[in-house]
């Protein structure tokens, strides 16, 4: 299962029933799981971690030095968690100083080219499409939809089970459960229909979509908007996690 056209440095370790094709290259100072297909040309830098069950297509490069002119060869990991497919030349690099790793949970799906800086935090069951790039210290919560050649500035915050439009370009936050989209962009909606596939009841959508009504179309400012949230829309885990998100965002949310 291991190519002898692959090097493999003597300190990586790695787990049981893993597929290392041809031309591979996993550095020291790498820990593989069990049962990881990693196919020609994919490169595993020093400081990865790897969980079970991911397939990584050729030419993924994970685990390279972070590109900040403030890292100083610091220790610092790229941890990938299970069941991720991380397609053709993905990049995805380690932590810094700041952080000191990156991180991509589980059930992923990372089309082709895309990257992943310095000291992000990518969930579980996200699908991050082509070419779509995020700076350093991004946090991506779980069930993100992010389409296509999006830009996400550096430090922003994606909300779960939010879908953002293919082309979009922000350096603000995006709250949970919605569509974010058109240039500039701009609040597009409720992902009803992301929410409906996730077993979300109609009740609690409705909920939802009415603590975004009061947030985007009331005319309040947000500090305002989300005191009337507190009052009218009945509390739930989601409804708290949309006035958590929002008071905690740092860059403001979009508009």
């Amino acid at each position: 299962m291991i190519s002898p056209l692959a090097y493999i440095d003597p300190e990586a370790q790695i787990g049981n029933n893993c597929e290392i094709a041809p031309f591979v290259y996993i550095d020291k100072n790498v820990v593989i799981g069990d049962n990881n297909k990693i196919m020609p040309h994919a490169c595993i830098m020093y400081g990865t971690r790897i969980g079970n069950n991911n397939t990584i297509f050729p030419g993924a490069v994970i685990g390279a030095v972070p590109q900040d002119l403030k890292f100083k060869g610091e220790e610092s990991t790229a941890e990938i968690g299970d069941n991720n497919l991380i397609r053709e030349n993905v990049t995805i690099n380690r932590g810094t100083a700041s952080k000191g790793k990156t991180i991509v949970g589980n059930n992923n799906l990372l089309m082709e080219s895309v990257h992943v800086a310095h000291d992000v935090i990518l969930g579980s069951g996200c699908i991050i499409g082509n070419s779509t790039k995020f700076g350093g210290e991004v946090i991506i919560d779980d069930n993100a939809i992010v389409s296509a050649s999006v830009l996400t500035h550096q430090f922003c915050h994606i909300g779960g089970y939010t879908m953002v439009q293919g082309g979009s370009r922000f350096s603000k936050d995006i709250p949970p459960y919605i569509i974010a989209g058109r240039e500039p962009i701009t609040y597009a909606g409720l992902n009803i229909v992301g929410l409906r596939r996730r077993g979300f009841s109609n009740e609690l959508i409705e909920n939802i979509h009415n603590a975004y009504r009061l947030i985007y179309q009331s005319g309040l400012n947000v500090s305002e908007a989300l005191e009337k949230v507190k009052k009218e829309v009945p509390m739930s885990p989601e409804i708290e996690y949309i006035i958590n998100f929002i008071e905690n965002s740092e860059r403001g949310i979009i508009r």
